[in-house]
């Protein structure tokens, strides 16, 4: 029984020097400093960006612009800001950015660079004329040619996704000499002369051979399309002729109401069909035209004034 109480100090006493131990130990850890290296940071960063995560690089470089306003990498980082909302898929924000930085910037590099990105995510919304606007201010303030010439190069391409072939053989004959064998322009310019103008079909054809139901469709190579148009209009007419011919003109006129909302539909549809193949035809075409004659074309960082060729991009 005379042991427990010794026991019990001895306990305690092992207690206390490990509170005594630990307290000690808070102090140096609690006064340690982390510090931020910024070429760390813009790495770190930069390594989501090359890895595809392009949300999370968003949020790193945004995090080395605040803890390192005056860092000469400041301007890189906002424009890889931009181009991680551009590859991301996200165009409304990747305008923003691009269009802020070239507000704050102006005549640098990067700058230059962003007219290219923002005129790139015009084209994937679909905003053809806004593409071309950027563009054509980039072509008036090119300090050089080399910076020109890559502007009528991603000029050209925007004309060719809107089927402006002429337009856009125009642009890269305004490449320079120097440009002309970096950019392949004589290739281009044979494949598009080679190629255009596309065989394409006549909205105005279809709709008026669709008078006759699915031979609209089979002008446009949809057999299958001008099948059903055929059999259902043809189905939808007989059954509307029977009708009257036995004295059941409600009936009749109902089925008459019917089949004319399939008939304009059935003309309709050659139209629109025609526009798809035509629109096919187009994508077969710029396919084509990317296989065989697109360059690595950057959007990624300058080095200096000059822009760099590095990665695969093409409108």
């Amino acid at each position: 029984m005379a042991r427990r109480p010794r026991s019990f100090h001895t306990g305690r006493k092992g207690a206390l020097v490990l509170v005594l131990i630990l307290l000690h130990a808070i102090p140096v850890s609690a006064g340690r400093e982390v510090v931020l290296d910024p070429e760390e940071q813009f790495q770190f960063a930069e390594q989501y960006f090359r890895s595809g995560e392009y949300y999370r690089a968003i949020g790193e470089y945004e995090r080395f612009i605040y803890f390192f306003p005056h860092s000469s990498k400041v301007e890189a980082a906002r424009y890889k800001i931009g181009l991680s909302y551009l590859s991301g898929e996200r165009y409304e924000q990747a305008i923003q950015a691009f269009e802020a930085l070239i507000e704050e910037y102006e005549n640098t590099a990067y700058a230059f660079k962003a007219y290219i990105g923002v005129s790139r995510a015009h084209v994937l919304l679909g905003r053809y004329d806004a593409a071309l606007t950027g563009l054509n201010n980039l072509i008036t303030i090119a300090p050089d040619q080399e910076i020109l010439d890559e502007a009528y190069y991603h000029q050209g391409w925007v004309y060719l996704e809107m089927g402006l072939w002429q337009r856009a053989r125009k642009c890269f004959e305004s490449i320079s000499a120097e440009g002309r064998e970096q950019y392949r322009v004589d290739k281009l310019a044979r494949e598009i002369d080679g190629k255009t103008p596309l065989r394409e079909k006549s909205p105005t054809v279809a709709g008026v051979l669709a008078i006759i139901p699915g031979a609209g469709h089979l002008y446009c190579n949809r057999k299958r399309d001008a099948l059903i148009s055929f059999l259902l209009n043809t189905a939808m007419i007989y059954a509307a002729y029977e009708a009257f011919d036995e004295d059941l003109d409600g009936l009749g006129v109902i089925i008459s109401f019917f089949e004319l909302g399939f008939y304009t539909g059935n003309i309709y549809s050659a139209v629109s069909s025609a526009h798809k193949y035509n629109r096919h035809e187009r994508e077969r075409f710029l396919d084509y035209l990317k296989e065989q004659t697109t360059i690595a074309v950057s959007l990624a960082e300058p080095n200096g004034r000059s822009l760099v060729l590095s990665c695969r991009i093409s409108f």
